[in-house]
């Protein structure tokens, strides 16, 4: 029986619970077409039990769809490991980001709340067994998901430098699974994929729909949350469907945060305009945040059928940037972060009168009596300046200090079409483009551009654009070749990419960077939390590449299966890369086998890493805020001080593992080792000299006026990685009219940097950086869910545990906070109101537990360490009420 015939035939799948699905041949084609080698899928014992009554048990087949193309086998003839998630058991949780959904599913999968973290609290990065986010491939429907416009430069450590893709811009609603390889796959797929691969597999059930209400909050009464979502599918001819899904959701803005000390000593001392707390930290706001998805399939004649999938989303996410303090704000209120002097600018400085503390204009050109913070005339002088037209302080617009207030809307479109069948020799094909576009418009307000004076606006609407743009084109082909001796057909498969990235930035409003009257008086250049972006520094930067890929696989005898691959990529940037891996599997029994893999991997700098540049913020020792730039690794004044064009991150990967099933247990255990070279960071920070400013004033960045230092991406040092995956499934007999399962998954992930070398003067990654790379996550992580579901009603009870972590607050590594484990339980029960209503509720983190409090909170305002693995929010109750029809 040949594969297509195989996929053709009608099964019974987890698509929704107690409802029959004809398995059309465009799913089974699309992921055998496109999965390369050891990526599987499995309708686990669980995901039957909720789909099918007892009474059609018997005609369940459990199928498994490998990467290498051949024919479905059972769950146990797995090369290497995957973790497969059902939609529905996905969205057994409160949270309405698909983010916070994942992070409690897959053990090794880090996604923290990234409070005040700069583009990285709009678009959250996600690690996985402890690399970067762009170390994880993720696919929708087999084909390669473009990244996101933003590169993370303030989120904890692990992820800064890496551009990933934006999780939260997939509706959970559209989804049947997510399939997770935790296994490298670059002979497979190409760049990225060193830690593993995310495939989001969209629903393709050709008949029925849901809509579903959602609305919670948490304990602290704050972080309102709703979401509305619906999916809806038809037949197309005799095979073919088309499915709609959507999801609208709003989020309000949390807060968790303590009064800073300074900005308590101001209240105490009279100052009422101070807000309180200074610093909101929590999870920003999330507006108008729409998601538009259709996926679909239809026969062409001829053994093939056309296929497309599309999706459309945009949010607006706004939150809180670090405090401004009115006395100590280097280039807006004073001329130092601490006890300087007021900054006074003259509006008119050629009309020969001179402001009170300013620069004399009229004589010696500096400032003969200045005004200094806390001298005891100190108000009275600044109440003439407020009432002087032609002079100006910051102070006028902002008597308390000021907390910006930084914005985004992102817009994130995907399309892919193609073609797919079977040649009458048996030769399987799939033919597809694909593309995606990723835009972050960027905005601020509560801020000003300090040189503009009292022309400045308060408000920035565009401080300019970041787009991710790419183009694939994919040929992927199979062919079972029959050999002699060998217990299967030799699967070979072959196939062709085209990929094509391009990174534009976009320039903002001239009043968001340009240098106004006051710019050669001490005031800093351009809107001064984050600075609008320049001409200068605007442009289109892209490259692509092309790919040949070569995977066999067969039994070598009934109990030994082995696959090799190997793939070849060169970019038209820095050359050519090739990676090749070999995977086998031996069952010792029917129950058990044994598995291992070996591969080689890579991650190509993207154009956004080779010409990224910002404006990001350190935190001294004494808590005083330092800005510092990011800028090209080809930047002069990068390359004057080690800068040079960034090259590939290169990777080996060895796991061994083992696989055991039977009626009451199902347990898989898997051993990882990867060892990566050159990876990319950010470099530690530069101290800028007077010229330096001025090289980069020259390029372009006219906001180094009022920086201390300098940063900028780089190929600088080597890791470890290992670590333990744990995934069992243990169903129990409680009841006769029940199913009820006990889900075990842990992990243990260890990183460690061998090339670091403090006394190396030439060294370009901090210790800082080393900390957080080995410990921001926790080494162990892990949760136990039971659940329960009868004719009308279902239950579940979670625990999850965090282990230990080291923050280095808001980056400093002075701010050291060692936090402790955490265990956060969810819980959730439903009830059929009728057959086609359910109403549930449930409680994530139903206890309401925390991650251990910062003991620097007073320097910021955090109340707790802000890269806490299982978020700062505490309890989120909700209810949910689900219509399917």
């Amino acid at each position: 029986m040949s594969s297509l015939e195989y996929e053709k035939q009608t099964v019974w799948l987890p698509v929704t619970a107690g409802k029959r699905a004809t398995f059309s041949t465009a799913l089974v084609t699309l992921l055998a077409g496109v999965t390369l080698t050891q990526a599987n899928v499995t309708s686990s014992r669980a995901e039957e039990a909720s789909a099918v009554e007892e009474d059609e048990a018997a005609v369940i087949e459990e199928i498994t769809i490998t990467g290498s193309r051949r024919e479905a086998r059972s769950p146990s003839d797995v090369p290497a490991p995957v973790d497969i998630i059902d939609a529905n058991q996905l969205a057994a949780q409160g949270g309405v980001d698909i983010a916070n959904l994942l992070r409690t599913s897959i053990p090794s999968l880090n996604i923290g709340d990234h409070p005040l973290s700069g583009t990285s609290s709009h678009v959250r990065p996600p690690t996985l067994r402890g690399l970067a986010p762009d170390h994880v491939l993720v696919l929708l429907n087999g084909k390669r998901r473009h990244r996101a416009a933003d590169i993370a430069t303030f989120s904890g450590g692990i992820s800064d430098g890496s551009q990933g893709p934006d999780l939260s811009s997939i509706p959970t609603i559209a989804l049947k699974q997510i399939q997770v390889l935790r296994d490298g796959a670059a002979a497979q797929y190409g760049s990225d994929a060193i830690a593993g691969v995310m495939n989001f597999i969209l629903n393709d059930n050709p008949e029925g729909g849901t809509i579903e209400a959602k609305v919670g909050s948490t304990y602290e009464g704050d972080g309102d949350a709703y979401q509305i979502a619906a999916t809806w599918g038809m037949p197309l001819g005799d095979s073919g469907f088309v499915r709609f899904s959507g999801e609208f959701r709003e989020s309000d803005l949390t807060t968790r945060a303590v009064q800073r000390a300074d900005a308590a000593a101001l209240i105490a001392a009279g100052n009422t305009a101070v807000p309180d707390p200074a610093t909101r930290f929590g999870t920003p706001q999330i507006d108008d945040d729409l998601k538009l998805f259709v996926n679909m399939a239809v026969e062409a004649g001829d053994n093939r059928e056309f296929y497309m999938f599309a999706g459309y989303a945009e949010r607006k996410t706004a939150g809180d940037f670090f405090y401004r303090n009115p006395e100590g704000r280097f280039g807006v209120f004073t001329d130092a972060d601490e006890n300087g002097n007021f900054l006074i600018g003259d509006m008119t400085p050629e009309d020969g009168i001179t402001c009170d503390g300013g620069i004399d204009f009229g004589g010696t050109g500096v400032v003969n009596d200045p005004i200094p913070v806390g001298s005891p005339d100190a108000e009275a002088r600044l109440a003439a300046i407020f009432a002087d037209p032609n002079c100006f302080s910051a102070l006028e617009f902002f008597p308390g200090g000021y907390t910006p207030f930084f914005g985004s809307k992102l817009t994130d479109m995907s399309g892919a079409l193609g073609v797919r069948g079977e040649l009458e020799n048996g030769l399987t094909y799939d033919v597809s483009a694909s593309a995606g576009r990723n835009k972050l418009a960027f905005n601020i307000d509560n801020v000003l551009n300090p040189s503009l004076g009292s022309l400045s606006p308060t408000t920035f609407d565009d401080l300019g654009d970041r787009i991710q743009t790419e183009t694939n084109v994919n040929i992927d082909l199979t062919y079972p070749l029959e050999i002699s001796g060998l217990h299967s057909p030799l699967n070979i498969a072959a196939g062709f990419e085209w990929h094509k990235e391009m990174f534009e930035i976009v320039a903002g409003a001239p009043e968001s960077f340009e240098a106004g009257i006051l710019a050669d008086q001490g005031f800093l250049i351009g809107e001064e939390a984050f600075p609008g972006f320049s001409p200068t520094i605007a442009g289109i930067f892209d490259r692509s590449n092309i790919a040949f890929y070569l995977d066999v696989e067969a039994d070598i005898t009934e109990k030994l299966v082995l696959g090799g691959a190997i793939r070849f990529e060169d970019f038209d940037d820095f050359g050519s890369k090739t990676t090749y891996k070999v995977a086998g599997l031996y069952h010792v029994t029917d129950s058990l086998g044994i598995r291992s893999t070996f591969a080689t991997g890579f991650h190509a700098p993207t154009p956004g890493q080779q010409n990224f540049s910002a404006l990001t913020t350190e935190i001294s020792p004494e808590g005083d805020l330092i800005e510092t730039g990011v800028i090209p690794p080809t930047s002069p004044v990068a390359m004057a001080v080690g800068g040079r064009q960034i090259q590939p991150e290169t990777s080996e990967s060895i796991s061994v593992g083992f696989v055991y099933e039977t009626e009451w247990l199902s347990l898989t255990v898997d051993y990882y080792y990867i060892t990566m070279d050159d990876r990319i960071t950010q470099s530690a920070s530069n101290e800028l000299t007077d010229q330096q400013r001025a090289d980069l004033i020259a390029e372009g960045f006219f906001a180094a006026a009022g920086l201390g230092t300098f940063r900028f991406f780089t190929n600088d040092f080597s890791t470890e990685t290992q670590g333990v995956d744990v995934v069992a499934t243990i169903p129990l007999n409680l009841t006769e009219t029940g199913a009820t399962e006990i889900l075990v998954a842990a992990n243990w992930t260890k990183t460690e940097v061998t090339s670091f070398d403090p006394d190396d003067p030439n060294e370009l990654l901090s210790e800082t950086r080393v900390i957080q790379l080995e410990d921001n996550n926790p080494n162990f992580r892990g949760n136990l869910t039971l659940r329960h579901s009868e004719d009308n009603w279902r239950a579940h009870v979670r625990a999850n545990y965090y282990g230990p972590f080291t923050e280095l607050h808001v980056n400093a590594g002075s701010l050291r906070i060692d936090a402790g484990s955490q265990i956060t339980v969810d819980v959730e029960a439903g009830i059929n109101l009728t057959e086609e209503i359910e109403l549930a509720v449930g409680a994530d983190n139903v206890f309401n537990s925390f991650p251990d409090e910062n003991p620097f909170g007073f320097i910021v305002g955090s109340k707790y360490p802000t890269t806490a693995p299982a978020g700062i929010n505490g309890g989120f109750y909700y209810a949910k009420l689900r219509f399917d029809f």
